[in-house]
């Protein structure tokens, strides 16, 4: 398997939710910015937390603690929303903190254990150790759902 991709370096937002480390690919990220009241939608899944008006765009926000079934707890001015932009849509994710941004190769991320028990594990893409720090690396189009899916 001689993939030139492998070895291509890239950059990942690492960020905390519900005290667990957790990140993305930085190309993947449009904006970060601090946390603003929602508005609830009606029949929205549990894991929405409803739309903001971002410069005039309608953008639904997603509480990705609740979204990887993990505790969520009560929402603060330090809490963030990470602009993420996933087949052409922009969706904020509601996270407690962002912490860096790391440089590394393909070859540094870990494919992680098949625990298909899990719910968690499958928006979970891969691995890394960054300072005795277990990062997990999502993948976005699992944790996002497609809405053209869901319109069908």
């Amino acid at each position: 398997m001689n993939d030139p991709a492998a070895n291509s370096s890239l950059e990942l937002l690492t960020f905390r939710v519900a005290e667990q480390e957790y990140s993305l690919d930085i190309m993947s990220v449009r904006e970060i910015r601090g946390w603003t009241r929602t508005t609830p939608m009606p029949h929205a899944p549990d894991y929405m937390r409803g739309v903001i008006n971002l410069r005039g765009t309608v953008l639904p926000v997603m509480d990705l603690a609740r979204r990887l079934n993990l505790p969520s707890r009560e929402t603060t001015d330090r809490n963030v929303i990470i602009v993420v932009v996933i087949n052409n849509t922009l969706t904020g994710l509601l996270v407690d903190a962002v912490s860096d941004i790391v440089a590394m190769t393909e070859d540094d991320l870990q494919p992680p254990p098949d625990l298909s028990s899990d719910p968690q594990m499958a928006v979970v893409r891969a691995l890394t150790v960054i300072e005795d720090r277990m990062i997990r690396v999502l993948d976005l189009s699992a944790v996002v759902p497609d809405t053209s899916d869901e319109a069908a």
